[in-house]
């Protein structure tokens, strides 16, 4: 039986470029049989070292240094936005007038007007492709059960979590200054690149929040020019505390960092509720940690406790037969399953999640954090 077939478009070389080429490469391998097949990638960097190590590789049709090109070749039905943040609004704005899918790495843009004007831009073409922003720590299957846990139930009413995603990458003062920090490339700090991930955990899992009240610092307040060496001010916060509160009426703190000393790259959350409580952390991703208020307490403690959920790699059919469920899982595998979702969805004509206009609403939640920290208020979205 025939499957459709798909032509991607990669918009950049960078890590996530390589990332996603990975999983389109590998898909067959970890979802047999597979209800779609891409036909061919393609890439797009105007850096000419990387267009040699690109050429090298073997696993492009094409590679470009003009986005363009790849959004206007009609054999291309797919564009991943794989750029710094400052190049996505103009690259999905072609992208959605061409009605190509777009798979998005977050955020959607850099700034929140940028945002809407691609919003405007899918009702104003009447855009009818599917979209997908790229949050791949929804992902692993400890989360996708963490999902299903909360969706039936197990925690009864939430009152209240704690949580972020903080790593150490920024320690050392000599860094040179890099687009991600640099507030007229990336946007925003640790609260944009670290925010949006532990931001979106908690609104899938919990719904929308309705409130922000957050606090940024900025430790180091200068870094060597990545080309000249000079030391240039950093605009961008290096550490962002987040109160907020959903729209449940469930609370929650949250911290986004890169000045987290002797931690690798921990996104973690613990949810306590009225009838249980589920925990995970990214640096132990194959177990979700619940405690369950009705198992017995006596005698001497009888069955209650944490317990720990055997995730590893138990995705759902047709992923999980390879390599084999019982092993461990790691970060990459998280961003095969994103991309696998979305191209599914776009075969079998489903919903995927989270949307382009689910991404831009991440964005408000991460503008209101802004303005709280300039004014040391609680902000709505």
């Amino acid at each position: 039986m025939s499957v459709p077939e798909y032509g991607v478009g990669i918009l950049g070389f960078g890590f996530m470029g390589r990332t996603h080429t990975y999983g389109l490469v590998n898909l067959p391998l970890f979802y047999a049989p597979l209800p779609f097949r891409v036909k061919h990638i393609s890439v797009c960097t105007p850096v000419p070292a990387e267009q040699a190590v690109a050429s090298s590789m073997g696993y492009y049709r094409k590679i470009v240094d003009d986005y363009r090109e790849l959004i206007d070749d009609p054999e291309i039905d797919v564009i991943a936005v794989s750029s710094p943040n400052r190049f996505h609004k103009e690259q999905l704005l072609r992208a959605i007038d061409a009605g190509k899918h777009i798979y998005c790495d977050k955020p959607v843009a850099a700034s929140l007007d940028d945002a809407r004007e691609v919003m405007d831009a899918m009702g104003r073409t009447n855009y009818k492709g599917k979209s997908q922003v790229v949050l791949q720590y929804r992902c692993f299957p400890a989360t996708l059960r963490a999902k299903q846990l909360v969706d039936e139930g197990f925690l009864g009413r939430v009152f209240h979590y704690r949580g972020g995603y903080i790593h150490s990458s920024n320690i050392n003062p000599e860094k040179p200054l890099n687009w991600k920090s640099d507030k007229t490339q990336g946007g925003g700090g640790s609260l944009f690149d670290m925010g949006a991930h532990t931001l979106d955990m908690m609104t899938h899992l919990l719904g929308d929040i309705v409130e922000i009240n957050v606090l940024c610092e900025t430790f180091i307040k200068e870094r060597p020019h990545k080309e000249t060496g000079e030391r240039v001010p950093v605009d961008t916060d290096d550490v962002a505390l987040m109160m907020v509160r959903h729209a449940s009426g469930a609370i929650g703190l949250l911290d986004a960092t890169k000045l987290a000393t002797g931690i690798c790259d921990e996104l973690r959350f613990e949810i306590h509720g009225e009838q249980g409580a589920i925990r995970f952390n990214l640096m132990d991703p194959n177990w979700l940690d619940v405690y369950d208020v009705r198992d017995p307490a006596a005698p001497m403690g009888g069955m209650r406790g944490f317990k720990r959920i055997e995730c590893v790699q138990k995705y759902p059919k047709p992923g999980g037969g390879f390599p084999n469920p019982k092993f461990s899982v790691g970060w990459i595998r998280s961003h095969m399953h994103c991309m696998y979702s979305f191209l599914e969805c776009i075969a079998l004509d489903k919903d995927p999640a989270p949307t382009l206009e689910e991404g831009i609403q991440l964005q408000r939640v991460m503008a209101a954090g802004y303005r709280s920290a300039e004014t040391g208020r609680w902000v709505r979205p």
